[in-house]
């Protein structure tokens, strides 16, 4: 049986075929990182209205609604994959994989809050400028991954992987022309690390995967608790 070790840790790797519940190319190109592109197959769900985060009070809270949304995502998936594959004598080991990835700052307050995509209207600008001037600019944020992963058969396993995303103090001098990328536009936090926003950045402690949108240690973690002996 295909294994890949990772850390010492052996990754057993028995399903057939990994199936991404996720819209994010940027999911789907780490994915091919550590399984063949032959055996990945992308499916969103059908719906993409997820629950908010506003009714969320602490970083617990935020936790947890994370993995409800990529429990749903995941579910989703599921009901179709086997309601296409009931009439099959012998159903494909099938993994859905499914995430949701947020940026977690701190208010002026200290208390937690979970910033999106900037808005599709042309003060996308100004929103990203507050966001990096208010909550980025010599300070420290926390981007966290929601992963669960399902078989047809329902076997699962989940966690919520965590990394600390350390800025530069002095943003603006490149600021404006980072606006004029475009960049930031679809980028949940307004930028992104595995573009041109990494020059902002000054330290990353934890999964660098992880803040792209894909913890692939874990993720690997997992499939070995789900995988069929």
């Amino acid at each position: 049986m295909n294994s890949i070790k990772l850390k010492h840790v052996e990754i057993n790797m028995s399903f057939r075929r990994y199936l991404l519940a996720s819209r994010s190319p940027r999911r789907l190109e780490l994915l091919q990182l550590v399984i063949h592109p032959e055996l990945i197959s992308v499916r969103p769900p059908e719906s993409a209205e997820e629950a908010g985060f506003d009714d969320c009070q602490d970083i617990d809270a935020i936790k947890r609604r994370m993995l409800e949304i990529a429990r749903h995502k995941a579910e989703q998936v599921r009901r179709e994959l086997n309601d296409e594959e009931s009439q099959l004598h012998e159903r494909p080991r099938t993994l859905i994989i499914a995430a949701d990835t947020t940026v977690i700052v701190n208010d002026s307050l200290g208390r937690p809050v979970v910033l999106g995509q900037p808005p599709e209207t042309d003060e996308w600008r100004e929103v990203v400028r507050t966001w990096f001037l208010e909550y980025y600019a010599g300070k420290t944020y926390c981007a966290a991954t929601a992963l669960h992963v399902v078989t047809p058969d329902g076997r699962t396993a989940e966690r919520v992987v965590e990394t600390q995303v350390t800025f530069k103090k002095n943003l603006e001098s490149w600021l404006n022309w980072y606006l004029l990328t475009g960049e930031p536009r679809g980028k949940a936090g307004g930028y992104a690390l595995q573009g041109a926003g990494s020059v902002f950045i000054e330290r990353v402690e934890g999964s660098l995967s992880n803040v792209v949108g894909l913890p692939l240690e874990a993720m690997l973690e997992l499939f070995s608790e789900v995988s069929l002996r």
